[in-house]
């Protein structure tokens, strides 16, 4: 009898150590889950990671743009609504066939531009120049700057019909594309804007063949 009590209590003994054994390693799994979670919660690669860096990315979310941009588009925005309302008058008034021609691609190459530079600015949360304002920072603050025409200018072209308004449109629209040339080479060398620099690129390379196609046709080529 005492040899099997004796059994009986080595074998609780053991049930009882692996008990204890178990309860032990829970205890050390929780701990080690504990700490874990409390390094991944303060650790730079843990959770609260991506909302320390976020700050970082702010400016690039925001635009990414500079003064200089702001003001290229600003000036160009009147300065374009100008460019197309003087090709409007080609359809009826001009004469020459390349005149009219030349207007139609004016108009449509800034039309779309004009809508551009308007979403970048509300984007940036400029003001975008109400219809016949003009932005005199862009143009060393004369509304006849950067080429921009007079009202004078202005009705002498609505009032021409013929070779006489071909004449005028071309001169008038040699010294407006100056002027949208210039403008954009200051964009290009103060600016930051990517797809501002591009627009103003494709202004440059554009409005120059204009010029040159022009002049060619008014015999100054």
């Amino acid at each position: 009898m005492s040899s099997k009590r004796s059994l009986a209590r080595r074998a609780t003994a053991v049930v009882a150590a692996g008990a204890a054994a178990l309860v032990l390693a829970a205890c050390g799994a929780d701990t080690a889950g504990d700490n874990s979670a409390g390094h991944s919660g303060g650790h730079p690669g843990g959770g609260t990671a991506p909302s320390a860096s976020a700050p970082a990315s702010a400016p690039a979310a925001q635009g990414g743009h500079n003064a200089a941009d702001a003001v290229f588009a600003k000036g160009m925005v009147p300065h374009h609504r100008q460019a197309v309302e003087m090709a409007e008058l080609a359809a009826a008034r001009a004469e020459s066939g390349e005149v009219k021609k030349l207007a139609e691609d004016i108009k449509k190459a800034q039309d779309p531009e004009i809508k551009t530079l308007s979403g970048w600015l509300a984007s940036w949360g400029e003001q975008v120049p109400a219809e016949g304002a003009m932005d005199h920072s862009a143009h060393g603050g004369s509304g006849t700057g950067a080429g921009m025409m007079s009202a004078q200018e202005m009705d002498r072209l609505k009032d021409a019909t013929g070779k006489a308004f071909d004449t005028a449109f071309m001169e008038l629209m040699i010294k407006h594309h100056e002027g949208a040339v210039a403008m954009a080479r200051t964009e290009q060398a103060e600016g930051v804007f990517p797809e501002a620099k591009t627009m103003a690129q494709a202004i440059v390379t554009s409005q120059s063949a204009e010029i040159a196609q022009m002049r060619k046709l008014l015999g100054n080529g």
